[in-house]
């Protein structure tokens, strides 16, 4: 069991290292220069809706000045918009604006598609099995 553990240490590794670069991949599919984090949160905007910023600071588990930076830069960019809480005039929610949703759908759209043609040649079987351990896994380490 312990070589197969370290087996998997080591692929797990190659993992990480591939889905970081693909993270850079998708940032700059999204806009040049821009950075792995600024995208994960353009699609977490994406899945979610409008959010304040302390609520997707507290989700990457990042300081909100942190992510107030990020956010900053996004606005910038013309990714996103703030407007005004309607439950909370103190406070403000962040969206995509319509380019953010293009430029997102966009590179998710990319990203499926990779891996549709890496994965398009394994039996059925196998993916069906991949998915439910990395499922499994993925609950592991939750």
């Amino acid at each position: 069991m312990g070589k197969a553990i370290e087996e998997i240490e080591q692929e797990l590794g190659v993992l990480f290292r591939r889905g970081r670069a693909l993270s850079h991949e998708l940032a700059e599919s999204v806009h040049p220069g821009l950075e792995p984090g600024h995208y994960a949160f353009l699609v977490r905007l994406e899945e979610t809706g409008p959010s304040r910023p302390s609520e997707l600071a507290a989700f990457f588990h990042i300081g909100k000045a942190t992510a107030g930076r990020q956010l900053t830069c996004l606005e910038t960019l013309g990714l996103v918009t703030r407007r005004p809480d309607p439950e909370d005039g103190r406070a403000h929610l962040l969206e995509l604006t319509p380019e953010g949703v293009a430029r997102v759908v966009a590179a998710r759209a990319r990203r499926r598609e990779m891996f549709h043609d890496r994965l398009s040649t394994w039996p059925e079987g196998d993916l069906s099995a991949l998915a439910q351990l990395l499922a499994r896994f993925n609950t592991e380490f939750s």
